[in-house]
Parts: structure tokens; C-alpha cells; sequence
């Protein structure tokens, strides 16, 4: 998957943009993305943050104001510094976890079960349970049908190279929604995993937004439940 340092956005709905930059591990573009989401009163929660330039801090302020910057897991934290810094006035969102593991990070709101008031009417949200070295949030807007996955499940149709073609086949996560043998490993508890996921399982989900891969357009019930069914 190849992207540019500083693509513009991508328009999924007028209040739902998706910025992918470059992310690399272990020799491997994994790809990164970004996701902001307009909430109603027009305050814009950005979820995941990417790397910070200038350039994408402008094409982020052409949406709205930033009232969210949000870390839906214990992994996407690196790049909210810069965002912090560059939104002051903005609340730094995380799972529990996150402030013993960068006690330098400002962090202003925990995650839990209940959506905050100021992005519940259109967002709903999923503690992973299950999954403590993880910890990830997913979360559903419900005016696009779209639900964001972090590091969870990966869905890639294309490749960059070959080690990251060989990569993701071997991890069962070529060609599909599906989750690493990482995510698989790091499942403590598979039955509270399980029970997270048939909680997912009742939105009616149609697009999935992936952190690493391809945006999948349609059929996204169906892609979240095969993807878990061996659970």
C-alpha cells in the first residue's frame, strides 16, 4: 500500500474524511490512517492521529474546529503530541493504560462503555475486552454506517512489496478483513473477547474503516463476523 506523506483527504460523507499517510514496521508500509468525523454542533473528533505536518494541520482546520483527539488503543499514541501541542484546546482522549504508559502524554478524558454526550449522538463505541496489552476502542457512526478499527483487524488488497504481501498472508489477513496472528496472540481471554464482539455484531455496520489497509465500502457486517467467526 503506498501513500503519499501528505495526502490530502479523502471524503467518505460530508462529515466523515480519512487522512492515509506512510507508516512503516519492521522494513514493511503497514500504512497509516486517520479518521475525522464533523459532529453535529460542527466540532470535529479525530480519531488515530497520523504523523503531524503543517500541511495536514491546515487541511484538518478547512473541516472545523478540533474539540477530539482521540486514541482508540495503547499502540496509536505516538503522533498526538504534536497534536496536542498543535490544539491546545482540544481533549486528549485514551484507554485506561495509556497514562502509565506515556506519563508524559497530557491526557484530559479516559475511554470507557458510555459514548461522552458530546459526540453520543452520533457515535457509539466498544470496549474490546479481553485484550489488556491492547486495549482497543471501536466505534460506530451512525449516519454513515461506518465502524473504525484500529489495530484489531487488518484488510489489505494490495501490496507495496513483497515481504509485506508474504506478511500478511501468512497472518491469514490477505485479501480480507481479518486480525494479525499478533492481535490472535494477544487475545487473553477469548471468550470476553467474543462477547465484545457480538456486541459489535448488533450495529448495523456497512463501511469499515481500517487503520492498515483499504477502506472496505460495503458489506461490513458480514466482513466483521466472518473475520471473527472462529472465535
Amino acid at each position: 500500500m503506498t501513500t503519499l506523506p501528505d495526502a490530502a483527504p479523502r471524503k467518505l460523507t460530508d462529515d466523515l474524511h480519512v487522512f492515509d499517510a506512510s507508516f512503516r514496521l519492521a522494513g514493511m508500509d503497514l500504512g497509516g490512517r486517520m479518521t475525522v468525523i464533523r459532529l453535529p454542533d460542527g466540532g470535529l473528533w479525530v480519531h488515530s492521529p497520523v504523523a503531524f505536518t503543517q500541511e495536514r494541520r491546515a487541511a484538518v482546520e478547512a473541516l472545523g474546529k478540533v474539540r477530539f483527539l482521540v486514541a482508540p488503543n495503547l499502540f496509536h499514541h505516538v503522533h498526538l503530541p504534536d497534536w496536542a501541542a498543535a490544539f491546545p484546546d482540544a481533549r486528549v482522549v485514551a484507554p485506561s493504560g495509556l497514562r502509565a504508559k506515556q506519563p508524559a502524554l497530557r491526557i484530559d478524558q479516559e475511554l470507557d462503555d458510555t459514548p461522552d454526550p458530546a459526540w453520543a449522538p452520533v457515535l457509539d463505541q466498544m470496549h474490546v475486552r479481553g485484550m489488556p496489552r491492547v486495549n482497543e476502542f471501536l466505534f460506530f457512526h451512525r449516519p454513515s454506517r461506518t465502524v473504525l478499527v484500529t489495530d484489531l483487524a487488518f484488510h489489505f488488497h494490495r501490496a507495496d512489496s513483497l515481504p509485506l504481501k508474504l506478511y500478511l498472508k501468512a497472518n491469514r489477513a490477505w485479501k480480507r478483513l481479518a486480525p494479525t496472528v499478533l492481535e490472535r496472540l494477544l487475545m487473553q481471554d477469548k471468550e470476553a473477547v467474543r462477547a465484545s464482539l457480538q456486541r459489535v455484531l448488533r450495529w448495523d455496520v456497512e463501511r469499515v474503516v481500517v487503520c492498515h489497509g483499504e477502506v472496505l465500502e460495503r458489506g461490513g457486517h458480514k466482513a466483521l463476523h466472518d473475520a471473527f467467526s472462529w472465535l
